[in-house]
């Protein structure tokens, strides 16, 4: 399952300088090792091997159902194809909320796997000690914060976070104790852009949006809704680059037209025996065809 670990090009400290540097960061999600090299090649900063697997991938209802043997398997796949951008893995539902001593060791077991960050939502008592003792032993932290998939029922759906002013400094004060405990980076999702740009303004570490204006350090979008993927609905803030399911779909239909009128395989899709063979089969066949009479 694990894959030799290596420095990529993209690290922790490329997200504070691009931050420093008023360059803006870019993320993916991607759940395999293809998508990955080409995101990787395409010049990405970093990609999220996300929980969403579990809904775009896996056909579960929510993230709630994905495991961390899942995410391993994952992690793995990316980190094989991602030569120079930082791979960050999510920490899936319940895998680090029970004990800080097996949030330590999931955490661990995706580092194993391949990923050079892991990433948390929310920012409770328990959550920030998690932090705290992760960065202590070595593993890098990315925060979460706004609307958290993982909240899903306590929140009540998919709904705007941060919508008012008192909620917007809340979400910063979160904000802070989650640089406080030591995350380099944090996500806000479903955020008003001007909560955003306040809390993106207030903090030294650098945050991603996803649905949360222009003013962010940096954006991340699910692989599949830019790349029209995933068709069961598209989220307000996701822009699609491409129209894969239709492009799939037609490939899938052109194969099975093909297939039924003969067309697939041509005559230079096909091998063949050599000459010699070919006569030594037929006279191999005819002696069997005759001794079984």
């Amino acid at each position: 399952m694990s894959v030799e670990s290596k420095l990529k090009e993209i690290t922790v400290n490329s997200f504070i300088k691009k931050k420093q540097n008023n360059e803006k960061i870019t993320m993916l999600t991607a759940y395999d090792c293809s998508t990955a090299k080409f995101f990787d090649e395409a010049g990405v900063d970093s990609i999220l091997v996300g929980d969403s697997v579990g809904m775009v991938v896996l056909g579960y209802e929510s993230t709630h159902h994905v495991t961390v043997d899942e995410m391993k398997v994952f992690t793995a796949a990316v980190s094989r194809g991602s030569k120079r951008c930082m791979v960050v893995a999510d920490m899936p539902f319940l895998s680090y909320h029970m004990s800080v001593d097996e949030a330590i060791k999931n955490a661990g077991e995706l580092i194993k796997a391949g990923a050079s960050a892991v990433k948390l939502e929310g920012a409770s008592d328990h959550t920030l000690e998690v932090i705290r003792r992760c960065v202590e032993t070595g593993i890098p932290v990315v925060g979460h914060l706004g609307f958290t998939p993982q909240y899903l029922n306590v929140l009540g759906g998919y709904k705007i976070q941060g919508k008012s002013a008192e909620n917007t400094i809340f979400i910063l004060n979160q904000a802070r104790k989650l640089q406080q405990a030591g995350a380099f980076c944090v996500v806000l999702e479903m955020v008003p852009e001007e909560s955003a740009k306040l809390i993106t303004e207030n903090l030294d570490i650098p945050t991603i949006g996803i649905g949360a204006g222009r003013y962010t350090d940096g954006q991340v979008l699910v692989a599949d809704d830019i790349l029209g993927k995933f068709s069961e609905f598209k989220p307000k803030f996701a822009r699609r680059y491409a129209d894969l399911q239709s492009v799939i779909k037609q490939a899938a239909a052109n194969y099975v037209a093909d297939v039924n009128s003969g067309n697939f395989p041509s005559e230079s899709e096909v091998f063949h025996l050599t000459d010699e063979a070919l006569d030594k089969l037929k006279e191999m066949n005819s002696f069997e065809f005759n001794c079984s009479k």
